[in-house]
């Protein structure tokens, strides 16, 4: 399979022009959080499928997006891209450096709930997020035990998180599919909505990504480069 590697706070992908299934994916992602699959483009949008290193898709990722919008533009010189994933699109503006600002859209917050004796806030960002306040370190713990409960038929996205500064949050990440990953675009995201952060940087162990909200609609901004 021909692809480049790209990297997002060390949360990294593969990307390729290839068509893929499930079986050529586990076959070939390798250490990689997960494969991009360019299905369509022109010079300013893109059309992508999100696989996971287990062969399943994602609905949608914050670095996975924010990685493609960064290759078309590298390729066509666009500073404003459109990705396309399953049902939604995401706006790309191209910064300085590697820096890429995105609008994600509408976010949905749930009411907190306890699910496995954790006090959990469940959050929409096109893909699902359990988000627990606690010690990023119980991560390890958590994450797998919610990933696969009961509660999330489909399988969540699980974060555990604290607030460790004014304007700033710590998180870990455990990805639906993939495992801990350094960080993460749209858990980034469902972090500050869980905790009610209308502006935020969220630290994750590859580095930090910075949320905003105007109204329910969420603004990620972080960095995307290619590796090889």
């Amino acid at each position: 399979m021909q692809s480049s590697r790209w990297s997002a706070h060390g949360n990294t992908y593969l990307l390729t022009s290839e068509r893929l299934d499930p079986e050529l994916v586990r076959r070939h992602v390798g250490d990689a959080d997960g494969i991009l699959e360019v299905r369509a483009h022109d010079r300013d949008r893109v059309e992508i499928a999100i696989w996971n290193p287990d062969g399943s898709r994602a609905e949608m990722s914050g670095n996975g997006t924010r990685i493609a919008a960064r290759w078309l533009a590298d390729e066509t010189g666009a500073q404003l891209v459109t990705v396309a994933v399953g049902g939604r699109e995401v706006i790309a503006r191209m910064l300085d450096g590697d820096l890429v600002e995105q609008d994600l859209g509408e976010v949905t917050v749930g009411e907190p709930e306890e699910v496995a004796g954790h006090r959990l806030v469940t959050v929409d960002v096109g893909n699902p997020h359990a988000v627990v306040e606690g010690d990023p370190a119980d991560l390890p713990a958590i994450g797998p035990l919610l990933e696969t409960h009961e509660r999330f038929p489909r399988r969540t996205n699980v974060q555990v998180a604290r607030r460790a500064a004014p304007g700033v949050v710590e998180a870990r990440v455990w990805e639906r599919g993939a495992g801990e990953t350094a960080s993460s675009g749209s858990s980034a995201v469902a972090v500050a909505a869980a905790l009610g952060c209308e502006e935020v940087t969220v630290s994750f162990p590859g580095g930090p990504l910075h949320v905003r909200f105007e109204g329910r609609r969420a603004f990620l901004t972080g960095p995307a480069k290619r590796e090889r």
